[in-house]
């Protein structure tokens, strides 16, 4: 499993995040609800090694991986998709997808890694010689995912997937999303302001507030929850 364990992070004299701790089991989703600010995109950055915490311990399937550079983490299962659709403006979309592999020397496996991401996301194979500056939100959003999925990922930390997307296509992502956690076993955290639509599909549900957790459990029992739901929830 993903463990945390009273873990802070720092940005200059701000504290971002105040000592959370909190545990994701393996093949889970867990959806991290959160205001602007309150620690959320930190929290994954520090999880896949781009920010340094001050305080604390983070494990990854038994073994301590806490200030491990995010290369070494990618190489051992933990892919980060970035909030903004992250990828290249300038290169193809089979560019994009192979870079996901960069660090595999299989040209099959990556063959194969790509033809998979392909079949999750058809549209990206009928765009795959298009710069990926000509394509829509949505698909940039498919192509972000779709190349953290070619390194072949155990641990995907997802920033934000349906910010800016329109609705139909905010659905489809979070179908994709879930998708990858029911039926291929990925462990997801996924970062969201879209609280409904996040802990609908989650397993387990995460509410920060300026960097302290102040409720987690089963996402459904906080959907349900009318204190959490008119504070944090916004509804």
């Amino acid at each position: 499993m993903l463990k945390v364990e009273r873990l802070v992070v720092e940005h200059g004299a701000i504290r971002a995040i105040d000592g959370i701790s909190f545990e994701v089991a393996t093949g889970s989703l867990a959806a991290v609800i959160g205001s602007n600010g309150a620690g959320k995109t930190t929290l994954l950055r520090t999880l896949s090694g781009l920010k340094e915490s001050k305080l604390g311990k983070v494990w990854w399937n038994g073994r301590e991986i806490t200030g491990m550079k995010p290369e070494d983490l990618v190489r051992r299962g933990i892919s980060h998709v970035s909030e903004g659709k992250s990828v290249i403006p300038e290169l193809t979309v089979k560019e994009n997808l192979a870079l996901g592999g960069l660090w595999r020397g299989n040209k099959s496996e990556l063959a194969q890694s790509i033809e998979e991401a392909v079949t999750l996301f058809p549209r990206l194979g009928e765009r795959m010689s298009q710069r990926a500056d000509t394509l829509s939100g949505g698909e940039r959003q498919m192509l972000a995912i779709g190349r953290a999925l070619v390194s072949k990922p155990s641990l995907l930390l997802l920033d934000e997937p349906s910010l800016g997307l329109a609705p139909l296509v905010v659905e489809q992502i979070f179908a994709t999303v879930a998708k990858l956690c029911r039926e291929r076993g990925i462990t997801i955290v996924l970062v969201e302001q879209n609280a409904m639509g996040a802990l609908s599909i989650a397993d387990k549900g995460i509410i920060i507030n300026l960097g302290v957790i102040v409720a987690q459990g089963d996402a459904k029992q906080l959907i349900d929850d009318p204190a959490l739901r008119s504070a944090y929830l916004g509804y």
